[in-house]
């Protein structure tokens, strides 16, 4: 080899490789929403952490609560490695979240915890991701124990998917519509609506998940 390229090649593949190290980061995490989003401390404040390529359950269905334990029990209060891939409509974060060598949006296929979330996952690696969630299928680990279970997507839209039930709401003061992100009071038109399945005991609460307060009714 050239004596030239000896050093030019090195400098081409870090100069190819810098923008992913700078997509990484470290942080410690402060808050579960639920088993696929987190809140890590990045630069001095918590960021929304919303993980790539898995649909969990969400915290009304079955499993859901069972979903943020896990997630909760593998990161929560320790400090990750957060990988950015896309940034989000409502301008959080989405990515891959590592600890200990172990990879939390994997982990979370593995035990049955989450659907690979095909109408987002584009990346080569997504087709192995599938194939988690369909060992965790077969193995019934997880929500896969139930005969029928209503992938999330179908939950946030009505349940109109195909082995899908109805979507019902719990009781509280204030319903946040999944969708968009806003949450409503009791004493709205939007407070039922058929993406308004996160339900919150107080306005704290709605806003400390990453909700705004609805426009019409001000919660």
């Amino acid at each position: 080899m050239h004596l030239k390229w000896r050093y030019i090649l090195p400098v081409c593949t870090f100069l190819i490789l810098l923008p992913l190290y700078c997509l990484a980061f470290q942080g410690k995490v402060v808050g579960v929403s639920d088993g696929d989003t987190i809140t890590v401390m990045h630069d001095g404040k918590g960021e929304k952490i919303r993980l790539y390529g898995v649909d969990c359950p969400e915290k009304a269905q079955d499993f859901g609560q069972k979903a943020k334990q896990f997630c909760s029990d593998m990161v929560f209060g320790k400090t990750v490695d957060v990988e950015s891939v896309v940034t989000d409509r409502y301008g959080r974060t989405v990515g891959i979240v590592r600890i200990n060598g172990k990879c939390l949006n994997e982990e979370l296929l593995r035990n049955g915890f989450a659907w690979q979330y095909k109408q987002y996952c584009d990346k080569s690696f997504c087709s192995e991701w599938k194939k988690l969630e369909e060992q965790a299928r077969s193995s019934k680990a997880g929500l896969w124990s139930q005969p029928n279970p209503t992938a999330p997507l179908d939950f946030r839209h009505g349940g109109k998917g195909r082995n899908s039930q109805p979507a019902m709401l719990s009781s509280g003061d204030f319903h946040g519509n999944v969708s968009t992100h806003v949450f409503h009071s009791s004493t709205c038109k939007a407070y039922n609506c058929k993406n308004c399945t996160e339900v919150f005991k107080n306005r704290e609460d709605a806003i400390k998940a990453g909700y705004k307060p609805c426009g019409s009714c001000r919660p």
